[in-house]
């Protein structure tokens, strides 16, 4: 069975710093590009960082270049996201999802499992 499970959001004041997690079971990780995605309220889905099953390419909404940093470890079947200089704009649910042999693109309509997202605030 294909799980994706996200963890490691929350509150965090503007300019703070998250890590997101996304543990991943029943596939094999080094087959898949994993997405990460977020939704704010009112506003549709955007792809905020993919990276490729070969972890050879990674892409990154332009927004969040420089602060955010998308990460894979086959072994340890995880994907993070590790998160910088949060701005309230950043606020929104994640979600990470896979695409089976994926280049690292943030087509959404590629990615064929999803999570079911966790929770970013960033507030002061």
């Amino acid at each position: 069975q294909v799980q994706l499970v996200e963890s490691g959001g929350g509150l965090v004041q503007p300019g703070g710093s998250l890590r997101l997690s996304c543990a991943t079971s029943g596939f094999t990780l080094g087959h898949y590009a994993i997405g990460w995605f977020r939704q704010a309220p009112g506003k549709e889905r955007e792809g905020v960082s993919c990276i490729s099953s070969d972890n050879g390419k990674t892409t990154y909404v332009d927004s969040v270049k420089g602060r955010f940093t998308i990460s894979k470890n086959n072994a340890k079947n995880m994907v993070y996201l590790h998160m910088n200089s949060l701005r309230p704009e950043d606020t929104a649910v994640y979600y990470c999802a896979a695409e089976i042999l994926g280049k690292g693109d943030c087509h959404e309509d590629a990615y064929d499992f999803w999570g079911r997202g966790t929770q970013v605030t960033v507030s002061s």
